[in-house]
């Protein structure tokens, strides 16, 4: 019997710069009478991580979340992606090497505890794999070929074979498109620490400078990617002015 999943086995993470381009001071952003970012860490307290916390480059974020009472870790600024601040924090909380952290963007105030709780289960039960994420099955055509959708094919034991902007797997014709199966990327992952302090170290990779993933640095360097696949998506997160307004509509009164 498989031992039941403990508050102790994963820490949560939440990397939040105040730079964006698209919506400026974004994690910042009221919602409902508090900051996104505040938003984001609540609904991860909801899950069985064992700590929470935000990674800043941006005092003020972290004075935000000390009126919170949120922990916030101040990181350097000159880090390219979140997996690297992510990295710093497993450093300067000295983790262990099997300790397994999950990043939940600081722009995702509905994401569901219970897929924290999941992606961190699934990469413990997998233990060849380095890193864990979610899919989940893509119901619209429309977004098979939109760009702004990642999709991503697995192999039958449910790890990550390619990450995708273009439309995989390709429908050659129209007999195949029943067995076809295309799923969306959602972009929650978990983390074993050892990976992230080796991840720091890895040049970017072609196709990651190609398709704009960096989780395709992983796959070139021959690390594992368990997925879990979901029924549905979560709930939306925020990248533009239009998605916060959708979720002060959803969240103005709570």
């Amino acid at each position: 019997m498989t031992a039941p999943f403990k508050a102790s086995d994963f820490l949560v993470v939440i990397p939040a710069r105040l730079g964006s381009t698209r919506l400026p001071r974004k994690p910042l952003a009221d919602i409902g009478g508090k900051p996104m970012v505040i938003r984001v860490a609540e609904r991860a307290k909801l899950s069985l991580a064992q700590s929470v916390v935000v990674a800043t480059d941006s005092p003020e974020i972290q004075a935000t979340c000390g009126e919170h009472r949120i922990d916030c870790l101040l990181t350097s600024e000159h880090h390219p992606t979140g997996t690297d601040r992510i990295a710093e924090v497993a450093q300067l909380l000295k983790l262990p090497n099997d300790a397994l952290i999950v990043n939940v963007q600081g722009d995702e105030p509905l994401i569901p505890p219970e897929l924290i709780n999941q992606v961190a289960r699934t990469l413990a039960e997998n233990k060849r794999c380095a890193i864990s994420t979610v899919a989940a099955p893509i119901t619209e055509v429309i977004e098979i070929n939109n760009s702004n959708v990642v999709k991503v094919v697995l192999n039958r034991s449910g790890e990550a074979l390619y990450f995708s902007r273009a439309p995989i797997p390709f429908v050659r014709d129209a007999q195949s498109i029943q067995s076809a199966v295309h799923l969306r990327h959602i972009g929650i992952y978990g983390y074993r620490a050892d990976f992230l302090q080796a991840y720091s170290r890895l040049e970017p990779a072609p196709p990651e400078q190609a398709e704009a993933l960096e989780q395709l640095r992983a796959l070139w360097n021959g690390y594992r990617i368990a997925v879990h696949t979901a029924p549905e998506a979560p709930p939306a997160g925020v990248d533009t002015p239009e998605d916060l307004e959708r979720i002060r509509q959803l969240l103005g009164n709570s």
